[in-house]
């Protein structure tokens, strides 16, 4: 059988920690299946092409077979040429002082160019999962950069909420986490989102039945999940990296599978008015995807008050969000 042709994977900031942790996952199959072969098209600023260099030799020294060619560049014109898959990753971390309509201007000048770039560039069939934060607004200014991509091609990752709040609750039960299902994230990638745990289930049972602890569930659980990311960079000095890269390859995974049975997953996607969200915000939504990339959102849950309000609160979050990056947006 003749090999398939390469499918060519765009990652930027790639020398980074979750760059670093995502490549040789990527090279061996784990993104796009065992029998892909690959073009991976790699982008960094200028200081940090040195880095690259060394990550590259590292990817060559693994000698992966799926790996047809890398390319390195701090071009977007390179980067974003012919790619079907771009993986944004690299964008600027908030430091001490920084206030959040800032980090959003200035991730908005890295966004922006790059929505562009990928909408003069890449395939026709491009998917795009934004993974630098803050990625819900960064993906609204990368989507509304690039009208001629359809809406539904882009998609900001909630995945690692998701996977933290799917250990927590595993944990909490006393079973694996893959006896967890139907967890979603509503809202934003930050402090605010909400980890729906009410319809969640625990072997096909709702999660309050099997962890019967009201307290619990919309106290520590909540928050441990929402402040996963400030204790990991306690604990280790460093930000989340390995689980990072691991939710965004379970991302794309997830949009080009077909979710199983009556499942499904989180990504922020764009709102169509879903559960009241305004149009237009990229959102966090339990999403079900029909295979080849085809998805929608599972309509239909019940919320109480409380997971209202919590909604409430982080869709308002969005909204205050995307006035502050108002002029960002075409």
């Amino acid at each position: 059988m003749a090999a398939k042709p390469p499918i060519h994977v765009t990652v930027t900031g790639a020398a980074g920690q979750i760059g670093y942790a995502l490549l040789f996952r990527i090279a061996s199959g784990q993104l796009l299946g065992p029998d892909q072969p690959v073009v991976l098209r790699l982008l960094e600023i200028e200081p940090g092409m040195k880095a690259l260099e060394g990550v590259v030799m590292e990817v060559d020294d693994g000698a992966f077979p799926l790996v047809n060619d890398i390319i390195t560049t701090t071009d977007l014109d390179v980067a974003f040429e012919g790619t079907s898959w771009a993986l944004l990753v690299g964008s600027v971390p908030r430091k001490a002082g920084m206030e959040r309509g800032d980090l959003l201007t200035i991730n908005g000048g890295i966004f922006g160019p790059q929505g562009r770039a990928i909408a003069a560039n890449a395939a026709s069939d491009v998917r795009v999962v934004v993974v630098g934060n803050p990625c819900n607004t960064n993906c609204l200014i990368a989507r509304s950069n690039a009208p001629e991509v359809p809406t539904d091609r882009w998609f900001a990752m909630t995945r690692l909420d998701e996977n933290r709040a799917k250990s927590q609750l595993a944990k909490r039960a006393g079973v694996p986490v893959s006896s967890v299902t139907n967890l979603a994230i509503w809202g934003n990638h930050s402090a605010t989102q909400f980890p729906d745990f009410a319809n969640a289930r625990i072997d096909g049972t709702p999660v309050p039945e099997v962890i019967d602890d009201t307290g619990w569930l919309q106290g520590e659980f909540i928050t441990t999940v929402q402040r996963r990311g400030a204790a990991i960079i306690d604990a280790r000095g460093l930000s989340s990296a390995a689980s990072a890269a691991n939710a965004a390859i379970d991302s794309v995974v997830s949009i080009r599978t077909a979710t199983p049975g009556d499942d499904f997953t989180s990504l922020a996607v764009v709102s169509d008015g879903e559960y009241g969200v305004p149009q237009g915000l990229q959102f966090g939504f339990p999403v079900r995807a029909k295979g080849s990339g085809a998805w929608e959102v599972v309509e239909g849950l019940a919320h109480d008050e409380f997971a209202k309000e919590r909604i409430r609160i982080t869709t308002e979050e969005l909204v205050a969000e995307r006035s502050e990056v108002i002029d960002l947006l075409q």
